[in-house]
């Protein structure tokens, strides 16, 4: 049986049970917070149990290194949408310490994709169309700033309200201890 059949028969099993009820909540975030965060496995449970999270308290956005790398981009838009349409207050930019995007070499990403068997000529192609996949797959040296930078981003958007705090934070993915790099009440 594959992953998607387990998953879609233990599905079936969920809704027959009824087990959705405990997780029932409307989507205007509880808590008004949204909170861009790392894909990383470790965080699914450890990031919003270690914050006292329930479903409903918040959107969670997350992405590799809970980078926002460009002010226009989905990252952005999802901010922006849970702001104005979802009646968040608050922005929470949380990295976490031994991000596998930290030190992240464009080149191994990239012999891998070859080793996929994307051919040459489909990155060249890219590279001709204006898309620097260097920097593009490029990570960071230090999850710290990485998670300034992007907060600095969000601060400095042209379209969040002044009155939304932006805050960064780093979680350990073993203890759930957080660190507060920027209070949004400095702002």
């Amino acid at each position: 049986m594959s992953k998607l059949s387990e998953i879609l028969s233990y599905n079936a099993e969920f809704v027959a049970r009824k087990d959705y009820e405990s997780y029932r909540t409307d989507r205007y975030p509880e808590k008004r917070m949204v909170i861009l965060t790392c894909m990383d496995t470790r965080l699914i449970e450890l990031l919003p149990k270690a914050m006292n999270l329930r479903n409903g308290d918040v959107k969670i956005i997350k992405n590799a290194g809970a980078i926002v790398s460009h002010p226009f981009g989905s990252v952005m838009r999802s901010i922006l949408v849970a702001v104005y349409t979802l009646k968040a207050e608050e922005v929470l930019v949380i990295g976490h310490h031994d991000c596998g995007m930290t030190g992240l070499a464009p080149d191994t990403v990239l012999n891998q994709v070859k080793a996929a068997g994307i051919p040459q000529a489909t990155l060249d192609i890219l590279t001709h169309a204006g898309i620097d996949l260097t920097h593009w797959l490029t990570g960071f040296p230090c999850v710290s700033e990485a998670v300034i930078r992007s907060v600095d981003l969000v601060r400095r958007h042209p379209l969040l309200p002044q009155t939304v705090r932006v805050h960064g934070l780093v979680i350990h993915p073993e203890t759930g201890k957080l660190d507060l790099l920027s209070a949004g009440d400095s702002q």
